[in-house]
């Protein structure tokens, strides 16, 4: 067998790989069994390998799968179901009601399957969930072709999904060995947050994290209610209570994080703990800022996440991207805060990173997974390109992305998808809207 045989060249205009950060033009991406051979000008990869199916892309921008780094996939069923109100009455008065009524498998396969739709059509190729049912979740994420880290819910109450504590670890765990090894399918464990899940099994889920080499994904530090519920109820603000249990280090995931001082910031550069910003959704629920600008001067590494459709109200992380870029230059008053390069990283490689999946995802370079998005900048409003990364963060929309690749295989062809049924999706959707807009 030839070894260096690949199967597909796709070329463009423009290459983004990320790591190593240059921008290529008029190159192309060698792929061989579902991963990256090699980058080679267009010229030499024709050369080179003679008679390989070609994908030219004139006028597009190549740029590694975006990872949304936190959702809640199957609430896409809720969109729009509870806008404006702030979180905590968005919560106790509407979300986790509607759950108690409407979750099941049923729910979370259809919800899921709608979520990976809007997602693989917005150039989304990894996600990181908290919601109930992982297993069916990475069941829909499996079939669909797209890449997921489900998380291992802990909460303090009964749900759909479990009954109690030890319900909720003798699941998750089965649904971690059920996945372990699946070229697509992670797992991490999803404490709810500081206020819904008590120190027993915060501790307890850490030896497994560190047992199993996982990641622990929370809302932290999310609204100044929860620092004041966590004042209140542990004498202590959570982060601070977090890091009494050895949770604050590099298998931390913190999601929002907008309540931070300065001694905090310090505490999470220190022990190396990621951060992922939501800035759509917490603008919608008036959550705060996250001071990210701050964070990336102390060193903590940013990744982006969209929220679940409820709360933002959509999974698009090219608008997600400009979002994030606009609102750190106002928050830090400075329009060197977070450029385009920078913003692109943070919803690709350091969100591979923050789910420990950087050796195989979030950057095109050789030997990692052809998770590759196409990007057409031919539209009106991304004329002129000057530079085709800013035209991506300031001027592009998700309905731009063209074509995409999870693993080598094409689940979006020139803007078709082709592993899941959109009019069977829509009609399931609107089933769901009848069912619940009738209660």
């Amino acid at each position: 067998m030839n070894e260096t045989a690949a199967d597909t060249l796709i070329q463009a205009s423009w290459i983004a790989p990320v790591a190593p950060g240059d921008v290529l033009r008029d190159h192309t991406i060698v792929v061989r069994h579902g991963r990256i051979l090699e980058l080679l000008p267009a010229a030499e990869a024709r050369a080179r390998h003679p008679g390989v199916e070609s994908v030219e892309l004139p006028g597009q921008l190549l740029i590694p799968g975006l990872v949304n780094a936190h959702t809640h996939a199957a609430m896409s069923l809720f969109r729009g179901l509870a806008d404006d109100l702030p979180l905590m009455t968005w919560l106790h008065e509407h979300i986790w009601p509607a759950e108690g009524r409407w979750i099941s498998e049923a729910f979370i396969a259809d919800g899921t399957a709608l979520a990976a739709a809007e997602m693989l059509r917005g150039g989304t190729t990894c996600f990181n969930d908290m919601y109930f049912f992982p297993d069916v979740t990475a069941r829909v994420c499996s079939k669909a072709g797209l890449r997921a880290v489900v998380g291992l819910i802990v909460i303090d109450f009964a749900t759909a999904w479990a009954e109690h504590i030890d319900d909720y670890f003798d699941k998750g765990l089965k649904v971690h060995d059920a996945w372990r090894g699946d070229p697509l399918i992670h797992t991490a464990f999803a404490p709810h947050a500081p206020y819904s899940v008590s120190d027993a099994p915060l501790q307890r889920l850490r030896l497994l994290a560190d047992e199993l080499d996982i990641p622990v994904h929370i809302h932290l530090h999310e609204t100044r209610d929860e620092i004041r519920q966590g004042l209140a109820s542990h004498g202590q603000r959570p982060i601070a209570r977090l890091d009494g249990l050895g949770l604050i280090g590099p298998r931390l995931v913190a999601v929002h994080m907008t309540q931070l001082e300065d001694d905090e910031i310090a505490l999470i550069a220190e022990r190396g703990a990621r951060v992922v910003h939501c800035p759509e959704s917490n603008l919608k629920l008036a959550s705060g800022f996250c001071p990210v600008a701050r964070l990336a001067e102390a060193g903590v590494e940013l990744a982006l996440g969209t929220d679940g459709a409820a709360s933002n109200n959509d999974l698009d992380m090219i608008g997600e991207m400009r979002s994030a870029a606009l609102l750190a230059k106002g928050v830090a008053a400075s329009a060197t805060a977070l450029p385009a390069p920078e913003v692109l990283r943070m919803a690709t490689l350091n969100g591979a990173r923050a789910l420990g999946l950087e050796a195989h995802i979030g950057s095109l370079e050789a030997g990692k997974s052809a998770d590759i998005v196409a990007v057409d900048l031919n539209a009106i409003n991304t004329q002129p390109v000057y530079d085709p990364v800013s035209q991506l963060v300031y001027s592009a929309g998700r309905e731009q992305v063209s074509n995409v690749w999870v693993a080598g295989r094409r689940v979006l062809h020139d803007g078709r998808l082709t592993t899941l049924d959109e009019s069977e999706l829509r009609a399931r959707a609107q089933a769901w809207r009848a069912r619940i807009a009738a209660q």
